[in-house]
């Protein structure tokens, strides 16, 4: 799944989570939206790390099974690093449209 669509959202997002953290940095309310915003950036970096190393580690033994069938590797041509990619931006994608649907609600 290309990682356009659910970036799209970003802007929105911004927009509609920075009243709210500007209200927390003035102290008038408890920072909850600061933490949840930090973890879960936390989170999805940590999960796209892993999800990319797992393309690349399935791609590289995937590496000689190609070669003897034939196929330009996934690790030679780029496939691999898309698909790498790919995998890294899905846990991002799906935290940036759950904000928008939660952001747009409320």
């Amino acid at each position: 799944m290309p990682a356009v669509p659910a970036l799209m959202l970003v802007p929105a997002v911004i927009g509609a989570r920075l009243p709210i953290l500007t209200t927390e940095a003035a102290g008038t309310r408890r920072r909850a939206e600061t933490t949840k915003a930090m973890a879960e950036k936390a989170a999805a970096a940590a999960e796209g790390m892993v999800a990319a190393q797992m393309s690349l580690v399935k791609s590289m033994w995937s590496f000689w099974p190609e070669v003897a069938s034939g196929k330009v590797p996934a690790l030679v041509n780029g496939k691999a690093l898309q698909d790498a990619t790919d995998a890294a931006m899905k846990p991002i994608n799906r935290r940036v449209r759950a904000n928008f649907r939660r952001l747009s609600r409320g």
